[in-house]
This record gives structure tokens, C-alpha cells and sequence, in this order.
């Protein structure tokens, strides 16, 4: 009788949130997904400042669905709709007419784009954000489309940091922006003239310090990019493809092993164990050479010997075995030379059959991200080896393309390992989407080796965190984490350009358009970059004018409308950036109350779902802006811990 009432008591607040959104001022977004990825987008809308600050966020999640990484439904402030279809029904019990934004991230091409056409049938101008692999599916679902889309790739973002954290280097690739090409590197390694600003500095004792006020002390920056490409210039530095070495008893004594299985191996050394002991027995009895006893033994083991009842009964014994050990050797040797026909095909199908090799990168998982990161890897020209449990996985063709060896086998497995030559590789990638699988596949390859570096990927960013100190594995990375920025940015309009991973940490690249009467509006450019939070390095002038770079900005220049802002910023900084440059928020005209005769006005703010009342339903209210547990400091941005803690007590690092 449970079960009823559940569903009744959930209708009812479905309805509730019905009526109530009709007259209510706030965005409103609605998110498809059941990841972490959704988890990440979703809770930073919830808590971004004004003027998205305080949005109603709507999460649809299937009806039953694995509990990996945090949950979204567990939200403070979400309106959770359960459904295992995104069709026009579910869409419209979510209140997507009207909606700011809608984005789909379920890991399913075909699926998303599907959602994508039913919630076109619902509101056309609604602003659509996919979770997208294939690039050409992508291209086509901007032409298919008629409402305001923006596709991205998670795994194609995240990539990067991956391929950065298994070669020790810093993110070798560049991106564009108007008439400059930047690039993260290290502070030597690049001339003074072209950093651009200070990214990080990074030290045991405090950890990673993002964004420092202090341009000499920092170890990473963003720099303009002169001279040779900088993957060209990693690639010649560092990531040269190491040569393979020459090993061939290692080689044979490899195949031999893989030629038979293991019982039919130990019972041809069994067989031939009886035959030569017996060789010997009849070399001594007869008294002949060891040559001519082997010839004895092998014409009597093979073809047999004409019976003789002149010999000594032990001599006739001898004989009756040697046949019976002739008869025996025969199918074995039928069985060998079958089974190490088979096996061979087995192994060139699987890739088990490789030769050693050194300097190389294994990457675990073919999926959305370990593809991206062995694509990226083979532009640097770095030898890969792959491994995947599926004989096709989705980047098996692309594998094949770019003649990177395949293994099919289980990765937690040592001898899988080490036929992919882990022991004398530069690094180790686990990119597949289990948890336990990773963990396990790491280490397992820390007991072949040491000191291997190992890049492990954790669908949790907390967890992540907590294993990369704890359990001393290597470096961990979130793809959902890393990829969450540019997601929330497409949703919420804002012109993010691309994601610096640092560390753990993601730094987005925005454009942010100055609206006129907005807080920035008259003010200098001074009032823009905050240590630690944001940090101006382009201005570009209203009417399309030439952009001011780094160089040339005066921090005594007065902002006016329309400009638009280059800025490095992390998350929160990005969020108080958007507000500054928001337009003034319309001002409605507060209803009055009368109380024993006196009237006096009454809040003109939204009802918030938990608050109490009639109709008030189960869903925890969202803090507003000023009622915010997080504190803020001097320039009135809020202070972004490293560790944020949620109202069930796990964190993530930020």
C-alpha cells in the first residue's frame, strides 16, 4: 500500500510546481541526465549569484538507476521528475514551455538527439545544450534543429588534462580567440613578453594557489603562443616515440608460453619425461652410445619394434611402455601443433601477441574519453597501446586507423599487463566508466611496478580527490568535473571559449558581454580582475572595435555598454563577473497587506518550494543570496573553499 501513495504524493507536488511556476520570475532550467555531470551543472546553477542566482532547476532522471558517483536527485532546491522516456509527455510534465534551458547529457547520442526533436515540438525557442561524441552527429543536430542549440563533448574537453597528467606535462594544446593563439606553460619555458596572466602556483606545503596576484611567482601561465606549435614543441622535447627494445628470447620464450594451453603442455612433458628415462634404462642394458640409444628409443617410440621373447623380461617391459609412450605422443603432438594454430589466431584477435616495448602509453578503455585521449596522443606522435574488454569497442576503429595495438582482455589481470609491457611504459591512463574496474586495474599495475605513473579516471570528483591523497595511485581527474564549466556557460549564455584543467581544478575562458546600467557599466577596468577569483586579459570595445589585449589595457579605462570582457576566472568568479555585467533587475511593484487596519507592503518574492504553508511540498528550499552560508570577502565575491561541503556531508574539490 506504500507504493500508491508514494506516486499520489508525487503527482501532487509535480502539480503544485505546475501552478506555481506560472507566475514565477525565476529561470528556469531543466536538466536530463543521471551522472555527475548533471549533478555538477545542476548544483552550480543552484548556486551561482544573481542574476541566475535563486533559479528553479527541474532534474529528470529515470525511475531506476545506478547509485555511481553523487546523486543529482538529492539536490537542495531540485524538482526531481522520473522517467525512463524523454519524450513530449515527460517534457511537458517538466514544464519545459517557457523554460531558460534545457540540457541533455545522458551518455547517448542517438537518445539525446531524439529528446532533442520532442522538446523542439515543445517549445521551439527554448535554449538546448547536448551531451554529444560523434562530431558528425553533432554537426548534423545544429542543422536539424530550429531552436538555439549548442553541442559539446565531455570527453573531447577533459581529454587534455589526461593526456597532460600521463606525460607530466602541462596541457600541450592551444585554443583561439579573436586574433591571438594562447596556451597554458610553464613560466620558464616561455619569454616575459608573451604571458598573458599568472594561472597558478603551485608548491607542497599550500597546494595549488589559482590565479595569484604575483606574475613572477606563479608556475603556470597563460601564455600567447610564438614560434613552433606548442605540441610540436612537446612533442620534439619530450614525447618523442621511445624505441622499441630488441628482445628476442623474451620474444620466443613468450610465444612458446602462448602456443599450448597449460594441461597440454604438462602432459607432453610428462610423455617425454617416461620416453627419456626409459632412453636411458635401454642404453645401459644394451651398452650401446647415447647416440644410437637415442636412435633405439625414437624408431621404438614412433614406429614401433618387432617383438622379441629372446630378451630379458625387464627389456620386454621397457619395450611395452616405450609403445605405449609412442601411442600417446602422437595425439599430443596432433594436439600441440592445433592448439597452437588456435591460439595464435586467438592472440593476433585479442592483441595478447605483442611484442615488448618501452616508452609508451597504455590506455585502459576505449570509450568516449580513453578514444580521445589515444587520438591525442598519436598527434604528438606517442606510441600507444590499448586495452579494452570489448572485442569492439567504440574506439576500435579508430584504433585500428591509427595502427594502435588492441588487447581484448580484462585489465585487472596481470598477465593482460604484461602483455601490453606496463612495467616499461611512461604512464598509464585508466579511462573506463567502472569505478572498481579502475581501482583495480591501478593496482594491479602498481604491483608490476612501483613507481609507474598512473592517470586514473573517477566518475566521483570527491572521490577522485580522496584517492589521489589516500591511496597514493597517481594522479585522478573527473571528467564531469573538468567538462562542467562549458556546459553550464552554453546553458546560461555565457561565451565560454574553452577550460583550462589545472590540477583538479578547471579555469574557464569567458566573454562577457557589459549591459547597459549594469553594475560594471561606467566603472574602470580596475574594478574587474579579483586575485584568486577572476582575471582580465582582453577588452573589446562596443560597435565591434579592435580588442585590447593584455598589453595595452590601462586599468583606468572606463567600461561602457556593450563591451566585451576576456576574462580567466574560476566558477564562482565567473558567476559574480556575470552578475556585475547583467542588466539591472526590473523592479515590480510589491503587493500591500492590511493588518488591523495599517496597510503595509508585502515581499513581492516568489513562493520557494519548502516553505512552509498549505500546498508548501517535500523539495529543500534553495538559500538565497544574502542567507548563503558561504562568506565573502573583501570584494564582496564569495569566498570559494577548496572543499565544499554538501548537506549530506560528502565534498568536492573546486
Amino acid at each position: 500500500m506504500a507504493e500508491p501513495w508514494r506516486n499520489r504524493a508525487r503527482r501532487a507536488v509535480e502539480w503544485n510546481w505546475r501552478l506555481r511556476s506560472a507566475g514565477d520570475p525565476r529561470p528556469h532550467y531543466v536538466i536530463c541526465g543521471r551522472d555527475s555531470l548533471a549533478y555538477y551543472v545542476a548544483r552550480a546553477i543552484l548556486e551561482s549569484e544573481p542574476p541566475v542566482g535563486g533559479a528553479r532547476v527541474t532534474v529528470v532522471v529515470p525511475e531506476r538507476y545506478p547509485d555511481n558517483g553523487p546523486d543529482v536527485a538529492a539536490l537542495r532546491g531540485v524538482r526531481v521528475v522520473r522517467s525512463d522516456r524523454l519524450d513530449v509527455a515527460t517534457f511537458e510534465t517538466a514544464g519545459l514551455a517557457g523554460a531558460a534551458g534545457l540540457a541533455l547529457l545522458h551518455q547517448d547520442d542517438v537518445g539525446n538527439l531524439h529528446a532533442a526533436l520532442c522538446a523542439q515540438a515543445v517549445d521551439q525557442r527554448v535554449r538546448q545544450v547536448l551531451r554529444m561524441f560523434n562530431g558528425t552527429l553533432a554537426d548534423g543536430v545544429r542543422k536539424l534543429l530550429k531552436a538555439p542549440v549548442e553541442v559539446l563533448s565531455d570527453a573531447e574537453m577533459a581529454a587534455p588534462a589526461f593526456v597532460a597528467a600521463a606525460l607530466g606535462e602541462v596541457d600541450p594544446s592551444s585554443f583561439q580567440h579573436r586574433d591571438k593563439t594562447l596556451r597554458v606553460a610553464r613560466r620558464d619555458d616561455v619569454r616575459p613578453q608573451d604571458v598573458v596572466c599568472a594561472l597558478a602556483r603551485l608548491s607542497e606545503e599550500q597546494g595549488v594557489e589559482l590565479l595569484p596576484a604575483e606574475q613572477a611567482g606563479a608556475d603556470l601561465v597563460l601564455a600567447e603562443a610564438t614560434g613552433q606549435p606548442p605540441g610540436t614543441e612537446v612533442a620534439a622535447r619530450r614525447l618523442v616515440r621511445a624505441r622499441r627494445r630488441r628482445r628476442p628470447v623474451a620474444v620466443l620464450m613468450r610465444a612458446v608460453r602462448g602456443f599450448a594451453t597449460r594441461k597440454i603442455g604438462i602432459a607432453v612433458m610428462l610423455v617425454l619425461a617416461v620416453i627419456a628415462v626409459l632412453g636411458a634404462l635401454i642404453s645401459r642394458a644394451e651398452g650401446v652410445s647415447p647416440a644410437e640409444a637415442l636412435y633405439l628409443t625414437l624408431v621404438t617410440t614412433l614406429s614401433g619394434a618387432d617383438p622379441d621373447t629372446g630378451k630379458p623380461p625387464d627389456a620386454q617391459v621397457m619395450q611395452v611402455v616405450l609403445n605405449l609412450a609412442g601411442l600417446a605422443l602422437i595425439p599430443l603432438i596432433t594436439a600441440v601443433v592445433v592448439d597452437g594454430i588456435v591460439n595464435a589466431r586467438l592472440a593476433l584477435h585479442t592483441g595478447r601477441q605483442q611484442p615488448a616495448r618501452a616508452g609508451h602509453v597504455v590506455v585502459i578503455g576505449l570509450g568516449n574519453v580513453g578514444t580521445r585521449v589515444m587520438a591525442r596522443l598519436r598527434e604528438y606522435d606517442v606510441e600507444v597501446v590499448a586495452i579494452d574488454k570489448d572485442p569492439e569497442p567504440r574506439g576500435g576503429a579508430l584504433a585500428r586507423q591509427l595502427e594502435v595495438p588492441l588487447i581484448v582482455g580484462d585489465a585487472a589481470l596481470p598477465e593482460t599487463l604484461i602483455s601490453a609491457s606496463v612495467a616499461d611504459c611512461q604512464a598509464l591512463v585508466v579511462a573506463s566508466t567502472d569505478d572498481v574496474a579502475n581501482l583495480e586495474a591501478a593496482l594491479t599495475a602498481r604491483d608490476l611496478r612501483d613507481d609507474l605513473r598512473v592517470v586514473l579516471r573517477l566518475l566521483d570528483g570527491d572521490f577522485a580527490a580522496r584517492v589521489e591523497e589516500t591511496l597514493a595511485l597517481g594522479v585522478s581527474r573527473s571528467v564531469s568535473y573538468l567538462a562542467a564549466p562549458a556546459f553550464i556557460g552554453a546553458l546560461t549564455e555565457r561565451a565560454v571559449i574553452t577550460t583550462i584543467p589545472v590540477d583538479r581544478h578547471a579555469l574557464p575562458v569567458a566573454e562577457v558581454p557589459v549591459a547597459a546600467g549594469s553594475e560594471l557599466d561606467g566603472r574602470p577596468l580596475s574594478s574587474v580582475s579579483r586575485d584568486g577569483q577572476v582575471r582580465l586579459i582582453a577588452r573589446t570595445p562596443t560597435g565591434g572595435g579592435r580588442t585590447i589585449w593584455w598589453k595595452d589595457l590601462d586599468p583606468r579605462q572606463v567600461i561602457f555598454a556593450g563591451d566585451r570582457l576576456t576574462v580567466v576566472a574560476r566558477r564562482r568568479g565567473l558567476d559574480w563577473l556575470t552578475g556585475q555585467c547583467a542588466p539591472p533587475a526590473p523592479v515590480s511593484r510589491p503587493a500591500e497587506s492590511v493588518h488591523g487596519g495599517v496597510h503595509s507592503p508585502a515581499a513581492a518574492a516568489p513562493v520557494v518550494p519548502g516553505q512552509a504553508g498549505a500546498g508548501a511540498d517535500t523539495t529543500h528550499p534553495v538559500h538565497p543570496a544574502g542567507d548563503s552560508p558561504s562568506t565573502t570577502n573583501g570584494g564582496g565575491l564569495p569566498d570559494e573553499p577548496e572543499v565544499t561541503r554538501r548537506h549530506d556531508g560528502t565534498g568536492e574539490v573546486n
